[in-house]
């Protein structure tokens, strides 16, 4: 079995300094650390996991973006409270500022929304475990994690409440570009639904928004000339244009069109009338992600992913059944 004195040996530095290293020592210079990381994995020599510390980053995106700020903050607000529940201390780091990663100590790291490829190099630079929040990605780093929303069971919740309140024919604008975020899973999604629910399934019904939400008001008039009587607008603040769309429109909600989006907690239920939502579960997120960190510095078996299931809000902007 792999001692630490052999890491130090096979990487040219003392065993302290590769005890510096796992316990991630501020000012050690990277190239000592990818050097000792590198020796390790050589022998196969992992350090024993440890929570001595207490500190975990909060790694956000670097600047508000809204729409997808609002689900930033929502999962930012479960963490401090499941993470300060269980005694740990959060630091917050945009992510244009990790580098300051390599200068402070921490037990464990959590990116929000953050693109999987960003944290390519992560084992080659940190022997701590990094949980990315609300995005998928490889596995083949054994100290990323991943938490994220069941995309396709959440598409399938929302199509399912339209059908079986009546609806026959589902347009849909989902939030994003393709090969963006989550919106390929969404699009996946919600074909499969409306094929299962044998509903209505054309390339014409289903479209993206692209960056904000400048198009929404022209791909609704282009859904509401195909007569749709269901809109399904996933992501974004797609629900508070809808509303002012379907005016221009001449559309009541849901007298003349059902509509469901994703849900804002500042606004949704305060919509005339209240928007029916589907949300990710925040707080079993946030609950998933301590999980992983606290098994890990236990030397538990994990998964590499955890998938969430989305709930359905239901208010009154779905027509119910007479």
């Amino acid at each position: 079995m792999a001692k630490i004195s052999d890491v130090a040996k096979l990487a040219k530095v003392s065993s302290a300094t590769v005890s510096r290293v796992f316990n991630h020592h501020p000012n050690v210079h990277l190239d000592v650390r990818k050097r000792v990381f590198a020796a390790a994995r050589e022998i196969d020599y992992r350090p024993r996991p440890s929570l001595k510390q207490k500190n975990v980053v909060v790694i956000t995106p670097y600047a508000p973006v809204y729409p997808v700020q609002s689900c930033v903050d929502m999962i930012l607000m479960a963490l401090v409270q499941e993470m300060s529940r269980r005694g740990f201390r959060l630091e917050i780091l945009p992510e244009n500022n990790r580098d300051r990663l390599d200068g402070i100590q921490f037990c464990a790291a959590i990116a929000i929304g953050a693109e999987p490829s960003t944290f390519a190099d992560w084992s080659d630079r940190y022997a701590m475990p990094l949980v990315i929040m609300d995005r998928d990605g490889p596995t083949d780093s054994p100290d990323v994690y991943y938490v994220q929303s069941d995309n396709a069971q959440g598409m399938r919740l929302a199509i399912e409440h339209l059908h079986a309140r009546g609806c026959q024919k589902v347009g849909c604008i989902i939030h994003g570009d393709p090969g963006t975020g989550n919106a390929d899973l969404r699009h996946d999604g919600i074909v499969e639904a409306l094929s299962d629910c044998k509903l209505p399934v054309d390339e014409s019904l289903i479209h993206f928004s692209g960056h904000g939400t400048d198009k929404y008001v022209e791909l609704i008039g282009k859904l509401l000339k195909q007569e749709v009587d269901a809109l399904f607008c996933p992501g974004g603040n797609a629900g508070v244009v809808s509303f002012y769309a379907f005016s221009l429109y001449n559309r009541q909600v849901p007298k003349d069109i059902s509509l469901i989006a994703s849900e804002q907690t500042l606004y949704s239920q305060y919509s005339v009338p209240p928007l029916t939502t589907i949300t990710p579960d925040y707080s079993a997120m946030a609950i998933a992600a301590a999980d992983v960190i606290e098994a890990q510095a236990k030397g538990d078996n994990i998964p590499a992913k955890t998938i969430i299931p989305y709930l359905l809000i239901s208010r009154e902007s779905v027509r119910k059944l007479h």
